[in-house]
C-alpha cells in the first residue's frame, strides 16, 4: 500500500495526464503527438520521484553527505526539456509554426515534475484546465474577432510585372491590407527574369486564400505565388 501511493500513483497520473494532451496534440497531426507527451510526462514524474527519495537509493551513504533537493532537479528537467521543444519550432517563409506544441511538452513535463512530487490537486487541475485550454479554446480562438495575418510572395514575368499599386490594389480586392511591399528583381540565368513582390498582409476574419490563389492562377503574368496564413 505504501509503494502505491508513493510510486504507482504518481506514474500512473503522469501518463494519463501525458496521454490527454498528446492526443489532442496527435489528433491535430502535430509533430509531437501521443506517445512523446506520455514519455515526457512519466521521465519528468520518474526523475523527481528519485529526487524526493533519494535517501531510499542512497541509504549506505551518511547524512552529512546527503542533501535532498527537488527543487534542482525540477530546475534541470524544465531547462532539458527546453531543448525538446525546441525541436518542434520551425520556420516557413516569415511564419513560425510549433509555438503550441511546443508550449504542450512544457506544460505536459510540468505537470508530470508535479504528479512526481505527489502534488495531486495541481497536477489534476493543471490537466483539466491544459486539455480545455488546447481543445475547447481552440473553437472560442477560431470564432473570436482577430486580426488575421499571412504572408505573400508573389512573381511575374519581369517584362509583364505589374507595379507596386497596382500589387497593393489587388491585395485589397480581398481585403488585405499591407504597409511595406519588398521587391527583387532575379536576373534569370539568361531568360528574360522576373520580379518578386514579398508582404506580409492583414485582414479581419477569415482570409480569402482560395479567392486570391485563384486570381493569380487564372493570371497569365504569374510565374509562382506562395500564400502562408499564420495560422492554421
Amino acid at each position: 500500500m505504501e509503494a502505491l501511493d508513493k510510486f504507482i500513483l504518481p506514474v500512473i497520473g503522469a501518463v494519463l495526464a501525458g496521454g490527454l494532451i498528446g492526443f489532442e496534440r496527435e489528433y491535430r497531426g502535430r509533430p509531437a503527438g501521443f506517445r512523446t507527451h506520455i514519455l515526457v510526462s512519466l521521465s519528468s514524474a520518474l526523475l523527481m520521484l528519485a529526487a524526493v527519495h533519494q535517501m531510499e537509493w542512497m541509504e549506505n551513504a551518511t547524512d552529512e553527505i546527503i542533501r535532498i533537493d527537488p527543487v534542482r532537479m525540477a530546475h534541470g528537467i524544465l531547462t532539458g526539456i527546453g531543448f525538446l521543444c525546441g525541436g518542434v519550432i520551425f520556420r516557413q517563409g516569415l511564419s513560425v509554426h510549433g509555438l503550441t506544441t511546443a508550449a504542450s511538452l512544457w506544460i505536459t513535463s510540468a505537470l508530470g515534475t508535479l504528479y512526481g512530487v505527489g502534488f495531486y490537486g495541481l497536477a489534476i487541475g493543471g490537466t483539466a484546465v491544459t486539455v480545455v485550454v488546447l481543445g475547447v479554446l481552440r473553437w472560442a480562438d477560431r470564432h473570436m474577432p482577430q486580426l488575421n495575418i499571412m504572408d505573400v510572395a508573389v512573381c511575374y514575368r519581369r517584362a509583364e510585372a505589374v507595379d507596386e499599386s497596382a500589387f497593393r490594389e489587388l491585395m485589397a480586392e480581398f481585403g488585405l491590407h499591407t504597409g511595406a511591399v519588398s521587391q527583387r528583381l532575379w536576373a534569370g540565368d539568361g531568360g528574360p527574369g522576373r520580379v518578386e513582390y514579398r508582404a506580409t498582409l492583414h485582414g479581419s476574419g477569415r482570409l480569402a486564400v482560395e479567392r486570391l490563389a485563384q486570381r493569380l492562377r487564372e493570371d497569365g503574368r504569374v510565374i509562382e505565388y506562395n500564400l502562408s496564413p499564420r495560422k492554421d
